[in-house]
């Protein structure tokens, strides 16, 4: 059977989407001056008259299997769920007595440090990167406030914790997609990702910490704090590390928030359904998370397109042809996973298409399927981490003002984790399973 080779141009809508969004940034020097939907809706527009193969209620029917996927469900869920609880938590005082209780016994040089170490445990545990930002995100903004330290490395510390538990957690879709796909068992896996990564990740910390070193903040002032209000963040943060459901964890948390709130006097109970809505200044909570999701929306709409005119095929055989020996198969595999994530915008979705041409690619080259799952789900998540519309970037910048590409200079562990993975494959030998 002859193998589908795609099509190159099928790719032009995202390449539209990256003109368009990046090129209003640089000439006007503000990347607000076009909003994200405006470039995905532009995008969406160009691949609906690319495709000429269909007419126009085939199409529609194309992008809203894509929007039903699985996992785009259920990263729009985690959306919503993670501005209910971001919203709730913060009108308790959760987010400023957890900042005031941490600044007030550590160091201010370990705080930004302790962010990403924080956020390695609950994204491990949690199995999601989104959950993870989600929680913390909000703790992130009052260290900024209230230590000098800016916003960008404050989220960056955070961005940087959540996607080292998204390709190492064992309840992680990456990793059960990974695992699933290549046919190698979960604890192995584990174990060859978890060497490659771990240097990168002490490497995280020490850059985090020389970055942060310097810094002082004033204490002349009494940070007050009640740990009754702490609560809901040791909920959330012991409910992912014994592995709870991340939806239960978030909307556990949302309610154990309310409570405290309204026990502290900090939630009026009239507004309680408001707090969870819309936050306590109005812009947060579940209403701060509709851009996301609707952007998310219409990501899957461009990648059904994108998908169903051969684009991503056209990728999976670019990179096929061009792979030469074990370690270029390797390579082949990195590659081809990180193409396939820029294209898709979700490392879950990437896993799953890109899965059956690394299997076949570790098996003529005998790459053991440990290895292979590593690197699949490991470069996913490097560009998972650094692409400026991926849902992890985008919720990120959703807590603060910032754009995703004032975050994407402190994402320092997902391109740490990109240079450790190349050594890995270039300067360590594939082992061979013990029987």
């Amino acid at each position: 059977m002859e193998e589908n080779r795609g099509r190159a141009s099928a790719l032009l809508p995202i390449g539209v989407f990256l003109v368009i969004f990046l090129g209003a940034g640089i000439i006007t020097g503000d990347f607000y001056a076009m909003p994200a939907i405006v470039a995905f809706l532009a995008a969406l527009f160009v691949a609906f008259l690319q495709d000429r193969k269909h007419d126009f209620n085939e199409k529609i029917h194309i992008i809203a299997q894509g929007v039903g996927d699985d996992n785009i469900i259920t990263m729009c869920l985690i959306f919503l769920a993670a501005g209910a609880f971001s919203g709730a938590v913060t009108a308790a005082g959760g987010a400023e007595s957890t900042v005031n209780f941490g600044l007030s016994i550590l160091p201010a040089g370990v705080a930004v440090p302790g962010l990403f170490i924080i956020g390695c445990f609950i994204s491990v545990s949690m199995g999601t990167s989104m959950g993870t930002i989600g929680a913390l995100a909000p703790i992130a903004v009052q260290i900024s406030e209230k230590t000098g330290f800016s916003m960008a490395i404050c989220i960056g510390a955070v961005m940087c914790g959540a996607m080292f538990g998204d390709n190492l957690s064992m309840i992680s879709d990456t990793t059960i997609a990974a695992v699933k796909t290549q046919g190698c068992e979960m604890k192995d896996k584990f174990r060859e990702n978890f060497l490659i990564v771990l240097p990168a990740a002490i490497l995280t910390v020490v850059i985090f910490f020389l970055l942060t070193r310097n810094a002082r903040f004033d204490l002349s002032t009494q940070l007050d704090y009640n740990l009754l209000q702490v609560l809901p963040y040791l909920v959330v943060l012991v409910g992912a590390l014994i592995g709870i459901n991340v939806f239960l964890v978030l909307v556990g948390g949302t309610v154990l928030s309310l409570a405290v709130g309204v026990g502290t006097g900090t939630i009026v109970p009239a507004q309680m359904f408001q707090m969870v809505a819309e936050g306590p200044d109005g812009s947060g909570g579940i209403m701060g998370m509709y851009d996301i999701t609707v952007i998310s929306i219409v990501v899957a709409c461009i990648v059904a397109l994108v998908k169903e005119m051969g684009g991503i095929h056209f990728i999976l055989s670019f990179i096929r042809k061009r792979i030469r020996g074990k370690k270029g198969g390797e390579l082949g595999i990195a590659a081809l996973a990180l193409l396939v994530d820029l294209c898709t915008a979700n490392n879950t979705v990437a896993i799953v298409m890109a899965g059956p041409i690394a299997r076949e690619i570790s098996e003529e080259y005998e790459i053991e399927p440990r290895r292979s799952a590593s690197l699949l789900d490991m470069f996913t998540s490097v560009g998972q981490g650094l692409i400026p519309y991926g849902a992890q970037l985008l919720l990120a910048a959703g807590f603060t003002e910032l754009t995703p590409f004032q975050i994407i200079p402190y994402c320092i562990y997902p391109m740490l984790m990109a240079v450790s993975g190349v050594v890995f494959i270039l300067f360590v030998k594939n082992r061979k399973e013990k029987l």
